[in-house]
Formats: structure tokens, sequence, C-alpha cells
């Protein structure tokens, strides 16, 4: 789910309604629509695609002062016009938009709504249904949808026009963020400042599992208990340099939370109008025709590149090496006859990359670069690039790219397989379509993790990641994040590597991270984390659905076994984060480090 809108006040409610939903384009969605409300009725009005598409279906001379509007992503449905949102109640007196996901819809569906038609596949159909049901048996509509709200078992954001409270918006969440703007003689919710910053710049946060009333000149926050919460507007500080931050304490927060995001629009820009993974031919014949591929990269971009070996030796056939770009441009393995080069790079403009990039140009070898800038210098001069389509990565500890980097090899080997006649073995579309589900669900589970970085991270001077397989990979990303922005000393290691000396530092409350998503060594890392805890370690086990025992400190919802470190690396990001933050260290700007390294 992706972007909400609403407006009520004494202007026409249609224009600043589709207006703030391409505010939200950037998010990625498959669908919008918009509902408005008069004194007599509630027209809606949506579309499958782009807001573009759905300008052309809004009548317009519809004139009303108050309104919802949304964009989705398509969880539960496909994406059609009957899926998309505003969804109303069986009578119509109620619409509704909603982010988020009800995880417990069904369960709700069969004890509650069995005699009810519906007329969506989506989750918060079930919402806007259950209001119905209870105001039917006498309860006004705040009562209907207090009653409602605990019932719900998950993440959302909602906002409801009521057919018999003209004048007023019902708005609600628990997890997903959402805002209520204040203007003069107005009121407007979104799921972003920047959705109404053209309108206001006065907001107030919502808290979780609170609602509000919002009328036109009355703003009325409440407790699910009913009691009235005060709570003081604040004006958010957005301008041409700080607007990518929107309300979000840090950028780093707000880059981790858009992972889901980024998920969707890259599956949208690598798709095409049959509904299949496509990219330049001309890449997939050049990578066709090379005999060995060589990722190079630094940093973050080196840990992506290491699990993309995996996907593209797995899938694609074709033997991969990784190697740190400082060290290539200075001593050059000896190379395969047919070589094809891919660099990746964030901001493309990573000089060690460029110095490896030039010589491999002077040689006459095929290039790739995988960047989050189109434009940039290792893009202008490789042969060929596939842009990651994150948006702009501010925080110098990367998060989005480093998932989108990962997301954008996936695709590559999975095309080029796919070209090979060979068959994956899995829908890669519906797969990553899972993985930012279940990135949305552990984004929302801020707390947990916070807990943990209390728990396990508070005083100590080192830490250790531990996995085995693709998580190896993933745990040197997690050091690198914990290390680069908390100054806790933080190494990540294979699980079997540990007692080969490094089990040496072990003490008493030494902390030690493992990660045990791969069933083929779930055991062994098992065994590693026993040796560690017999040597005084303090262990915290992050598994898979599936894989999990009593003794873990957090479960991850289950994805594809080769793409877990997609989500795996989520809790990493947030520990970190929540650990620079007790330490009172500047988490987006942490010292001696620069987003683009530009130098050698």
């Amino acid at each position: 789910m992706c972007g909400i809108t609403g407006y009520v006040g004494y202007e026409e409610a249609k224009e600043i309604l589709l207006k703030g939903l391409e505010k939200l384009e950037y998010r990625g969605y498959d669908s919008a629509g918009i509902a408005m409300m008069d004194e007599t009725e509630v027209q809606v009005f949506k579309e499958k695609g782009r807001i573009a598409r759905l300008r052309e279906v809004v009548d317009e001379h519809v004139k009303a002062h108050v309104g919802i509007g949304h964009t989705r992503w398509a969880t539960h449905g496909v994406p059609s016009r009957s899926n998309a949102h505003p969804h109303q109640s069986a009578s119509g007196r109620f619409t509704l938009v909603h982010n988020g996901v009800i995880e417990n819809y069904t369960l709700l569906q069969q004890k509650y709504l069995q005699d009810v038609l519906f007329q969506s596949d989506t989750d918060s159909e079930v919402v806007v249904q259950l209001i119905e049901k209870f105001a039917d048996e006498g309860m006004d509509a705040e009562e209907a949808i207090r009653k409602t709200l605990p019932l719900l078992e998950g993440s959302y954001a909602i906002a409801i026009i009521d057919m018999e409270n003209a004048g007023t918006i019902f708005v609600a969440k628990n997890k997903s963020p959402l805002l209520v703007g204040v203007g003069d003689g107005f009121n407007v919710v979104a799921s972003d400042a920047m959705a109404m910053i053209q309108v206001t710049d006065m907001y107030i946060e919502l808290m979780d599992q609170e609602m509000v009333i919002l009328k036109k000149d009355e703003v009325t926050i409440k407790n699910l208990a009913g009691e009235i919460v005060n709570r003081e507007p604040y004006k958010a500080e957005i301008d041409a340099s700080d607007i990518e931050k929107g309300t979000y304490p840090h950028y780093m927060l707000k880059e981790i939370d858009e992972q889901p995001l980024v998920m969707r629009k890259i599956i949208q820009a690598y798709q095409n109008e049959e509904g299949e993974l496509e990219i330049a031919e001309d890449i997939i014949e050049a990578v066709k025709e090379s005999d060995r591929i060589y990722i190079v990269a630094c940093g973050t971009s080196y840990h992506a590149g290491l699990v993309g070996k995996q996907f593209i030796e797995k899938l694609a056939g074709i033997p991969v090496e990784v190697h740190v770009a400082s060290e290539f441009s200075y001593n050059m393995p000896l190379l395969s006859e047919k070589p094809f080069f891919i660099f990746i790079s964030q901001s493309g403009e990573t000089a060690d990359s460029r110095g490896v990039l030039v010589q491999v140009k002077e040689l006459d070898h095929k290039a790739l670069t995988i960047t989050n800038v189109p434009g940039s210098t290792l893009s202008r001069e490789a042969d060929f690039t596939m842009l990651l389509h994150a948006g702009p990565e501010i925080a110098v500890a990367s998060t989005k790219a480093y998932t989108a980097q990962i997301a954008v090899l996936a695709i590559l080997a999975n095309v080029v397989a796919q070209s090979r006649g060979w068959n994956p073995g899995f829908d890669l579309i519906h797969e990553l379509g899972i993985i930012a589900n279940a990135m949305e669900t552990l984004c929302d589970s801020k707390e947990e993790f916070e807990k943990i970085a209390s728990e396990f991270l508070p005083f100590t001077r080192n830490c250790f990641f531990i996995g085995r397989s693709l998580d190896y990979f993933v745990c040197l990303e997690g050091a690198l994040k914990l290390k680069e922005i908390s100054y806790i000393q933080a190494e990540g290691f294979a699980g079997g590597e540990l007692k080969h000396g490094t089990i040496a530092l072990i003490e008493d409350g030494t902390p030690v991270i493992a990660l045990a998503t791969q069933e083929n060594v779930n055991w062994s890392i098992r065994g590693n984390v026993k040796e560690v805890g017999a040597r005084g370690a303090n262990p915290c086990i992050i598994s898979m659905a599936g894989l999990e025992t009593d003794e873990d400190r957090f479960v991850l919802p289950a994805v594809h076994e080769l793409l877990t470190p997609l989500i795996s690396v989520v809790p990493l990001q947030l520990i970190a984060y929540y650990a620079s933050l007790h330490r009172g260290c500047d988490v987006d700007k942490p010292r001696n480090l620069a987003k683009s390294v530009t130098v050698e």
C-alpha cells in the first residue's frame, strides 16, 4: 500500500487530492482513486495505472469540499479498478482508503462478514465492511470505527468518510505513517507531508492506535478508549534541500522505510507491457557471450555484489568473481578470455571503481554499471547502465540502495537465465512482491529492533555477526552498518571461521548476532552459536519462519530462500540505527565518512 491524501475545507477537494497524489508518485503504485462527498452523495473515481489516467475519468463537474484519495500497490488482489481504493461498504454509506496490511482479514471475514458480498479481493475492504456492520447494530460512526480498530491485526493508516457525517473525515493509524495537516478553515490528511505541503506546512503527528475526527475547523484526537489526546502541531521545515526527509528525524530511517516502495518501483521499471521482466537486449547478449563475470565495487556495493554472484551463478550459470575496486585497480587478476564487468555504485562516482573501469575500457572489455544516478560518471563511461530507481539516498550509510542493487542483480540473472531457455524455478516478480510486503512488516516492527539494540548493544565495545552461505554476506553488511554509524567495532564472519582464531576475542557478554535463513546450514550456524555461547557470548539469533526455534530473538517472514538477503538485512539496518541513536551519534553524517567517495 502506498499513499493517502484527504481534504475537508472551503475549497473544492478534487484538485487538492489529485495534486497530493501526484506528490506521492515517487513511492510507486499501480492504481489510484479519489472519493468526494457533498451533502447528498459520495462519488468514487478510480483507475488502474497512473494518476494521469485517473484524471481522465474524474468528472470535472463534481464540486465537493470533502474527499479522500489513494495510490495503491497491489498486495492482496491484482492491480485492477475493482481492487483500487477507495472501497465502499455494502450500502455505500462508508468509504475508506487504507495503507498497510490486515493480517487477519480472512478470519474477520469468516467471523463477521459471511453474508457480505465483497466487491474486491483486498484485505482493506474488510475494514469498511466491518465498520458498516457495527453501525448497522446501532452504533454511531465513531463507535463503529473504535470497535473495528482493535480487531485488526497488522498495520493500517486509514481515512474514512461517512454519508451520515457530512463535512467529516475519520482518520486512524497503527504502525503505518499518517499525518494531519492544519490550515485556516481547512484540514488535511496525508501519508507524507510532501503530499500536502502546497496547502499547509503545519502538521500533527499521529501515534499508533489513535483516531482523529477531522472537520474543516476542528481536529479531535482520541485514543481507542475514546479519551481525548492533546497535541500541538509543528511546522514542517521542508525546502529544496530538505524535502526528501519529510517529517522523519533522520534520512536513514526514512530510507529504510522506503525499501518496500523501492522494490515495487524496480518491478515497475523492469516490467514490460506483457507483465514480464525485461532489460535491454544488448545487455543480455553481452552477458551471454562472456565466459566469466567480474563484479567490481566498494563497501556496501561490494557486499551486494557477493549476493549477486550467487544469483548469476545459480540462475544464469556463468562463473562470477567479486572484487574490491581499490585492490583490483592495482592488482588486476588474470582475466578470462571473454570477461564481462559489472560495476556497482550508488552514486556512480566512486573513484576506485572508475579507476578500474578506465583500465577495462583500455583493454576493450564490455562493462555494465548498476547505479542509482543516471548520467553519473560510471554510467556515462560504461557500455551499459541499469538504474536502481531507489530515489535520492541522502544518509551516508546506504540502506535502500543496497537492497535495490540486490534486486536489480536478481533481475539481471533471472532475465539472462530465461533468455537461455532455462527455468529459474520461481516467478521473480511475484517473489519480489512478497519481499516488499515482508519489508513492510519488518519496518513496522521498529520497536522490537530498538529493544534488541538496547538489550545487546548499550555499552559494548565490539560485536560479531555470524552466518553461513548467503547469510554470511549479509552479516558483512550488517557489521558495516553498525560500525560506520555507531562506532562499535563490528565484524562479520562465516560461522565456521570463528573457531579458527576470532573466537579468542569472545568474552563474557560479547554480543554475537547470528542469521539463520538458509535451511541447508541452519543447524551448522546454530552449532556455532552454541560454541560462542559456551564462552560467555550474548547471542541474538534472527531466523526465518520455518527454521525457527524457541531460542531465536526474532523470526523473519518467510520468503524465497535465495532472496533472503533482501529482508534479513532490514533488522540489521534498524539495529544499527537505534544503536547509533542511543549513543548520541550523528546517524546521517557519521564521522570521517562521505556519501560519494570521489577520491581513491
